[in-house]
């Protein structure tokens, strides 16, 4: 499987990086250490950030930039990860799922990088990062169906299936998920120094709570 940046898009948001990473995990349903270390996290951020500061933070300020660069409104259409900023602050606490897409989450809330999350084995072929065109959706996981025209999405050969700003139901995790994609969107990947952090987080925090192996690593642009 390989994965690629279409040159619309390159052309649009020259200082994109995808980073990719692919795992074997096991996907559990009762995690309470990984839950009190999601809690903290939360206090934390609810405690020392308001709102209105969310789309300053770096990773979601290029990516709104982009968003808009494409055609999208940023506003309507929040990123993944300042929803879930929004979410913490407003004390409504992040979605509970399953051990490996609440450990993306929390990923995502520390770095402000909307990170996209799939099962392998329910892609097909390669992978491409485009940008969605008129008529296109797909069925958001929570959200129904996705208007996901001028919005960067991803697409193997059966369509589009993941984005910034919310993921399909067709890639997403499940009880029987063995092999996990992160693709984790830098719109400001080629200047900024908070992304090895939040990988090497990552890496570590699968391994601790999902028994992750670290199968493919690789970053593209």
């Amino acid at each position: 499987m390989n994965i690629s940046i279409a040159p619309e898009v390159q052309n649009l948001c020259p200082d994109l990086e995808l980073h990719c990473l692919q795992f074997k995990v096991e996907v559990k349903s009762d995690y309470p250490e990984l839950l009190d270390l999601i809690k903290k996290a939360e206090e934390e951020i609810s405690a020392n950030i308001r709102v209105e500061d969310i789309r300053e933070k770096p990773a979601i300020a290029a990516a709104r930039k982009a968003y808009k660069a494409i055609g999208k409104d940023p506003a309507r259409y929040r990123l993944s990860a300042e929803a879930l900023l929004r979410r913490a602050i407003q004390g409504k606490g992040l979605y509970k799922i399953n051990n490996v897409v609440d450990l993306l989450n929390l990923i995502s809330i520390r770095s402000g990088i909307s990170i996209g999350g799939y099962d392998v084995d329910k892609t097909e072929a390669d992978i491409e990062l485009g940008i969605g065109k008129a008529s296109e959706d797909y069925q958001a996981i929570g959200r129904g169906a996705l208007n996901i025209e001028f919005m960067p999405v991803l697409r193997d050969v059966q369509g589009a299936f993941g984005s910034p700003t919310s993921d399909s139901t067709r890639t997403m995790v499940s009880d029987s998920t063995k092999h996990f994609l992160m693709v984790f969107f830098c719109f400001n990947g080629k200047n900024a120094s908070y992304i090895q952090e939040a990988i090497e987080a990552t890496i570590y925090l699968m391994a601790k709570y999902a028994n992750g192996h670290l199968l493919k690593m690789e970053r593209i642009s």
